[in-house]
Formats: C-alpha cells, sequence, structure tokens
C-alpha cells in the first residue's frame, strides 16, 4: 500500500515502523498545524525481510557512540571515513575510532553488516551479559470456581499446555482460595504443600522463611530445587496435582462471596520469582474465576448485596475499596517494594525504588460471568507486558486456544530462532533522536525508566519525561506507539539537504536465555514551509506541501486513537470525545481541498480520505463508548489496543465486513446497515469477534434444510465460505477472538448491528424501503457526521 508516494508496507517492512508522516515540517509552529500527532508505530519483535535485515542475529556487541550522553548503535546513516578509521554520529555529531578488528578490515568494498545501506535494522546476540537459562512459568490457581466441572477444565488445560513447554523450562504450582497453597514439587511421593493466609501481604524474605529456606543454601537456591523445577523433572507430579485440584473447602454463606485471596496470591508469587530469578525471565500466569474479596487488593467486599463497582462509582469516587487495590496492584510490579506499605511504611516508600526492567510478565486468564477485577490489575499487566484475556468459562474454545498459543514456538526454518519460544523477558526500548527534535513519550504496555536527557521533550505524552521504557515482556505483535515534539525555532530554516534520524534500541531476553539487542535506524527528510503571503488563507502552504503527500492516516489514526484512550485515565469520556471532534475539525481545515464557506467544494486528497470514517468508527467504538460494557471489560479491550500492531489496531477501530452471495466471490463491503441483506451472509471481524451473520432468506433456507440435497449444492458451499474464512481469521490471531454465529433480527445479531453505520435509523427519514436494514440507535450516520464535519472545516 502507498500514501502519496510513500511506500508505508516496504518501510514497515525493513524496520517494523509506521509513521504518521513521512515528511516532518522543520519548525515546532508548523508541526503543531499539523493536528495529527508526530509518532511512530514500532513493534521490536517483527520478523524484518530478509532483504533489509541480516538473517541471523550478529554473534557480537554493538560499537557505540564514545559520546557520554548519546551512546547510539552505528548504523548506516554513520558518515564513514575510511582512511582515518572514523566514523560520525548522525545523533550528536561525535566522531568516533573503530575498534581494531574492525578497522583492520573495513574498507568501501568490505562493510559490517550494520553499515550495509539497506540493512536498517540490526540485531545482535551480546556476548558480554551471561546466559539466563530458560524461562520460568508459575500458574496460580484459583480454587473457588462455581463449579467442579470448572475445575476440571482448566486442570485439563493446563495439563495440555505443560505438554507444549521445552523440557528445560521451569515450572511451579500455587493455588488460593481463603488460603494459599504453594506445592513443593521435589516430593514424588505425596503431595506436599505449604499453606499461607490470604488475608496478609508478604515480601519475598518472608515467603522464604515461611516455605522453610533457610540455612546453609541461599533461598533462591532452595526454592528451585523444591518448588520450582524443570517439566522434565517434574511433570509427573505438576499432573498429579492438577488432576487432585478440588474446591476451596471454607464454607461460603449464602448471602456471602467466597474469600478469594488473589492479591496475596500474587505477592507470593512475584516474591517466590523475585528470589529464585531476579533476573531470569519467567510469566505469573494467573488463573481466576472472579472477583478479590479478602486481604491487599480486594475489589469487593465478601456481601453479595454489595454489587461490583460500575462507571458510574468510578465516574463518582464513590467505591471506596478502587483505589487501594489499583496501589496495591502497581507495588507488585516493581519487586523491590514487595512488603511494602504496611501501617507503619510511609505511603510514598515505594515511588522512592528506581524503576527496573520487567523481567517477570504478569498474564491474566479471566473465566467468569461476572467481573474480576481486571480494571484494577491492569496496572500489573501492563507494566510487565502481559496477556489479559476475559472469557465466560475455562471450557470455552477462544480460552483454550488462546493459552495454547500464549507457548508459540518459531518455525523451524527461521533462521537462528527455529524451535524456541516466540515470547521475550525483560525487555527495554530506548529510542535516540537527531538534534532538531525530541521525544515526547510512549503509550504501550511498559513503564518508565526515568532517562532525563537531552533529546527528552518538556511536552510529555504518556510515558513521558524519559526516553527509555521497560517493555517487560513482547511477542510478535507488541507494539508501542512513540510520540515526538518538533523543537526546531522557525526562526532558523533547516538546510535544504538536513535529515533526521531516529533509533530505536530493544534490548531483550529470548526464551532461550540469550540476551539481544535490536537496532532499528531511520531517516527521513524535512520540509520548510515558504513564507505565507499577505491575506492568502492560513492553510494555503498545505495545498502541496509534501507533508501532506507523505501521510499515513492508518497510522495517524492508531496514534491519536491511543492518545484518546490514554486520556480516559484521567478525563471524562465526553471530554475525550469533544478534543477528538476539534483535532478531526482542524486535520480537515488544514489540509482538505475546499473554498471559505463553501461546503459544497470540500474535499480530501486520498492520503486523508479515509482518516474522517476511522474517526467516526472510534467514537462508536468500545474503547470510548463503554455503554453496556462492564469496566472489565472496558479495560481488557483498551489494554489491547495500546499494545497491538498497526493492522490489528485499526481493525479494533473500524471492523472488517466480508459479504457472501450467489453473484461472484466474497467482496468487502462497507460496515454499513445497507450491507444488510436477507439473501446475503456477512463476515464481521472486530478483532475482539469474529462474526457469521446470515441474512434472513439465507437463515429460513438454511433451516429448511436446502443445503443438504445435491441439488443446492451452491447454497452448501455458500454457507461453508464464511465459516472457513473465519477460522483462518482465528487461527492467525492471539488472543483467539470468540466466534458467534447469529441470524438476522435473532439476539446475537446485535454483534453487528452494534458496530454498523446507522445509514437508515427508526428516527431517520427515510422509508425503509431501501436495500438495507434498520438500526435501533440514536447515533447519527457517517453521512450526518461528514456533512457537519465539511460545513465546520470551511468556516472562515
Amino acid at each position: 500500500m502507498q500514501e502519496g508516494g510513500w511506500d508505508v508496507t516496504q518501510l514497515e517492512e525493513m524496520s517494523g515502523t509506521r509513521l504518521s508522516y513521512h515528511c516532518w515540517p522543520s519548525s515546532r509552529l508548523e508541526a503543531t498545524r499539523c493536528v495529527a500527532p508526530i509518532g511512530a508505530l514500532y513493534t521490536p519483535m517483527k520478523k524484518i525481510h530478509p532483504n533489509y535485515s541480516p538473517a541471523t542475529a550478529l554473534p557480537y556487541d554493538p560499537i557505540r557512540c564514545s559520546s557520554a550522553t548519546c551512546h547510539a548503535v552505528l548504523n548506516p546513516y554513520c558518515q564513514v571515513d575510511f582512511r582515518s578509521k572514523l566514523w560520525t554520529c548522525p545523533f550528536c555529531l561525535t566522531r568516533n575510532h573503530f575498534p581494531p578488528h574492525y578497522a583492520e578490515n573495513i574498507t568501501e568494498q568490505n562493510l559490517p553488516a550494520e553499515l550495509i545501506p539497506q540493512y536498517s535494522t540490526c540485531e545482535y546476540e551480546l556476548q558480554t551479559v551471561p546466559d539466563q537459562g530458560p524461562p520460568t512459568f508459575l500458574f496460580v490457581l484459583d480454587s473457588c470456581t462455581n463449579s467442579k466441572e470448572e475445575l476440571a477444565e482448566l486442570a485439563d488445560s493446563l495439563t495440555q499446555a505443560l505438554n507444549l513447554l521445552p523440557p528445560d523450562c521451569r515450572v511451579g504450582i500455587i493455588t488460593y482460595g481463603t488460603n494459599i497453597n504453594v506445592y513443593e514439587l521435589a516430593s514424588e511421593s505425596i503431595s506436599k504443600a505449604y499453606i499461607l493466609r490470604g488475608n496478609r501481604e508478604y515480601a519475598p524474605g518472608r515467603v522464604g522463611e515461611l516455605l522453610g529456606c533457610t540455612g546453609g543454601q541461599s533461598p533462591g537456591q532452595q526454592i528451585l530445587k523444591r518448588f520450582i523445577l524443570p517439566v522434565s523433572e517434574c511433570s509427573f507430579v505438576v499432573e498429579s496435582i492438577l488432576e487432585d485440584i478440588r474446591k476451596d473447602p471454607w464454607p461460603v454463606p449464602s448471602d456471602k462471596r467466597p474469600a478469594r485471596a488473589t492479591g496475596a496470591a500474587l505477592s507470593v508469587a512475584m516474591s517466590l520469582l523475585h528470589l529464585a530469578i531476579p533476573r531470569g525471565g519467567a510469566r505469573v500466569m494467573l488463573f481466576t474465576g472472579g472477583p478479590c474479596t479478602s486481604g491487599p487488593g480486594a475489589v469487593v467486599s465478601r456481601l453479595k448485596e454489595d454489587d461490583m463497582r460500575s462507571h458510574q462509582d468510578l465516574q463518582k469516587k464513590a467505591e471506596p475499596l478502587y483505589q487501594p487495590a489499583c496501589e496495591f496492584y502497581a507495588k507488585l510490579t516493581n519487586p523491590a517494594a514487595l512488603g511494602t506499605g504496611g501501617k507503619n511504611e510511609k505511603k510514598n516508600k515505594s515511588s522512592a525504588i528506581p524503576p527496573t526492567s520487567a523481567y517477570h510478565v504478569v498474564d491474566i486468564f479471566a473465566c467468569s460471568l461476572d467481573q474480576v477485577g481486571m480494571l484494577e490489575m491492569r496496572c500489573l499487566v501492563e507494566a510487565t507486558g502481559g496477556i489479559m484475556l476475559l472469557a465466560d468459562s475455562f471450557g470455552q474454545t477462544a480460552y483454550q486456544e488462546t493459552l495454547k498459543r500464549v507457548f508459540n514456538k518459531y518455525a523451524d526454518d527461521v533462521p537462528q530462532d527455529g524451535g524456541i519460544m516466540s515470547m521475550a523477558f525483560g525487555a527495554t526500548l530506548e529510542v535516540f533522536t537527531s538534534r532538531e527534535f525530541k521525544v515526547s513519550g510512549a503509550i504501550g504496555a511498559g513503564t518508565s525508566l526515568n532517562k532525563h536527557g537531552s533529546n527528552v521533550s518538556d511536552l510529555e505524552v504518556g510515558k513521558g519525561g524519559t526516553s527509555a521504557w521497560s517493555l517487560g515482556g513482547l511477542g510478535p505483535e507488541t507494539t508501542v506507539a512513540i510520540y515526538f515534539d518538533v523543537t526546531n525555532n522557525g526562526n532558523n530554516p533547516l538546510p535544504e539537504n538536513k535529515r533526521r534520524y531516529i533509533q530505536f534500541l530493544t534490548k531483550y531476553q529470548n526464551s532461550a536465555g540469550k540476551t539481544r539487542m535490536r537496532a532499528t535506524t531511520l531517516c527521513g527528510p524535512w520540509y520548510n514551509p515558504p513564507t505565507a503571503k499577505d491575506g492568502e488563507p492560513s492553510n494555503f502552504d498545505a495545498q502541496n506541501s509534501p507533508v501532506r503527500a507523505s501521510f499515513d492516516q492508518e497510522a495517524a489514526a492508531v496514534l491519536t486513537a491511543r492518545l484518546a484512550v490514554h486520556q480516559t485515565d484521567s478525563d471524562e469520556v465526553a471530554d475525550v470525545l469533544r478534543w477528538v471532534d476539534r483535532s478531526l475539525i482542524r486535520l480537515c481545515a488544514k489540509f482538505a481541498d475546499y473554498q471559505p464557506d463553501n461546503p459544497a467544494s470540500f474535499h480530501l486528497t486520498p492520503e486523508f480520505s479515509m482518516y474522517p470514517q476511522f474517526m467516526f468508527h472510534l467514537r462508536r467504538s468500545n474503547f470510548l463508548d463503554v455503554f453496556n460494557s462492564s469496566p472489565d471489560e472496558a479495560s481488557r479491550h483498551r489494554y489491547d489496543l495500546i499494545q497491538q500492531n498497526t493492522t490489528n489496531s485499526l481493525i479494533m477501530i473500524q471492523p472488517t465486513l466480508l459479504s457472501y452471495g450467489f453473484n461472484g466471490p466474497p467482496q468487502p463491503v462497507l460496515l454499513d446497515s445497507d450491507s444488510v441483506r436477507p439473501d446475503t451472509i456477512l463476515l464481521l471481524d472486530t478483532f475482539f469477534q469474529v462474526v457469521v451473520f446470515h441474512g434472513e432468506t439465507i437463515a429460513a433456507w438454511r433451516e429448511e434444510g436446502y443445503q443438504e440435497h445435491d441439488e443446492h449444492a451452491a447454497f452448501r458451499q455458500l454457507l461453508e465460505a464464511p465459516q472457513a474464512d473465519a477460522c483462518l481469521i482465528m487461527d492467525s490471531r492471539t488472543p483467539v477472538p470468540r466466534f458467534v454465529v447469529c441470524d438476522q433480527h435473532k439476539s446475537d445479531a446485535r454483534f453487528l448491528m452494534a458496530r454498523l453505520n446507522p445509514s437508515s435509523t427508526h428516527n431517520s427519514d427515510l422509508d425503509g424501503g431501501g436495500t438495507g436494514t434498520q438500526v435501533y440507535t440514536d447515533d447519527v450516520s457517517l453521512r450526518v457526521f461528514m456533512e457537519h464535519l465539511t460545513k465546520l472545516a470551511v468556516q472562515q
């Protein structure tokens, strides 16, 4: 796909990056007038096309700039003096000597991989960092489920997951209800567990004492010999424990909820890992069936008469347990803060603890018809780069398949990575920029490392005030949004041949225990707008500028959506919607072709034509419209938006719709109520659900059984085609979406109808005799939305 002559697909294949603008205005004033955020969507683990990166990781440490304030990595945009064996850093302009083993061999015809012009991305396997060994998986299981069948389904899915792990991976088992059971896996003759009370928080040192890990050896070594063992040594014991898991034995009165100590169980799990493998890759995988009601991190009282918090309660700040729970789970992200915050502790003690890279990832697999407190636990998952999954039951197909795909491995034909798991740990991201612009911040899974430098902007966006972040766990689709601030003064135009440089430096630990560093360097042009003539309109310079031609509307839509979702954490949704509307009006006023005060003359070029439609669907999406969704569901949806790549995020914002009929092959159709016809089948992909929708006539024929007769083979093929395509979508995506099959005018049809543009409603002036169907909503249609946008954009 090309945007105005810029091949955005090639840039993504070369570097795993999408930019909102490929040509940037050279002054802060003009950058502000561009309205859409100037930023990048970077996918650190994306497999780069072999033409643009070495096929395997380079088996040596990178050459870095010697400047005390830079330390950027050698890249193809460095100026090299082959005579004096010096290279100039494009970020700080420091001249550096090549090390002896480079200087002896480097020539214009014999370049190292990192200086080959087309290799904008290079990955290094660091030789100076010791091997940390295979990852650890600590399963934390909720035994307060509603039925024995649920526990059996959970045990069965975990047994299957255990068989997917490499034999040298380490595992541990913790179950919890009223109390916490830490199982000793070294005991083969009899199932042995240490029981800890669930109404308190545990520091790492205290956990070691309670588990009897004292004496000559360090607590960590004893834990690795008794409680966390390789799969090859304890698979039989673990399977026996899973088979014998029973529902929590403590009685539960009919008017109360079970005493579920989720917070204390997570505290024990994080303490175990902190003692045993403080800098080794690990995942705490929490499987819960309800809200935490006991001990630290409780989100609701045990009394059933006290309802779980709603959006209205949160807006009114009428939920006393919400803030303490959020603070507790946020504290678990930093191992050094575990055990702080008691009655005798200062409230701000943990804030003084320096941030560290998150080697221990926390995943939440919640299977419940009610809320489980995912809103409060999101900060823990987001800070560690984990997975959030919300399902109805542990027996649901989407849950079981997603759990299996967490342990996916690279194909054997992938150079050097074949056979290892496609997950990473302890990831950090650092961004280097040339002097004309700075880093404003990042939005995505992770936390700030508080690295202040000359390239950090005073204008903070998301996790700002830093140029480095801890990302925790990484997957193949994990994407971070980086926002930039053009700081060059407009009174000092840049030279015509001046270029801007960005370098993303990602350091991570792969599942084989090796530490790698990926350096991605981008280079792009600046644009000096001509001085506006007296009397010309304010958008005169924008009409033929290369800035407009370089706009990537898909990347810009995702960057804007992440900004909007981030603002919902502190602002009212209504205020966020007004910000989205104002930004869209200003963008169209800047870049559209029109005559002032003449809406009929309004025209958007192809680079911008889809952007208003993206914003229309963003306003109606479940990220900003939380009607009929719980705080847990909204939290999970928003987390997925700030973590997934550009393509997946666009599907969340504006779902894709395919139409199947007798007149030809499947065709993409507008996400509009006019696309709903009695004689067609629609396939909707919202990322979270895949919906196969049968029109009224198709559903009636299916109920009559026409597909079972040979003379109606074409009808049978029509029914099967969307089902097969839906399976292809679900097979290629993690987490696995929910699969919904529905018929027109039936209750499940709401999954489709709620996402359609309501071009015909029960309130519209249309007579209902068109080709589509009516949508029962008070929302305005895209046509009305565009009419208002056009009218406001062309106003003087």
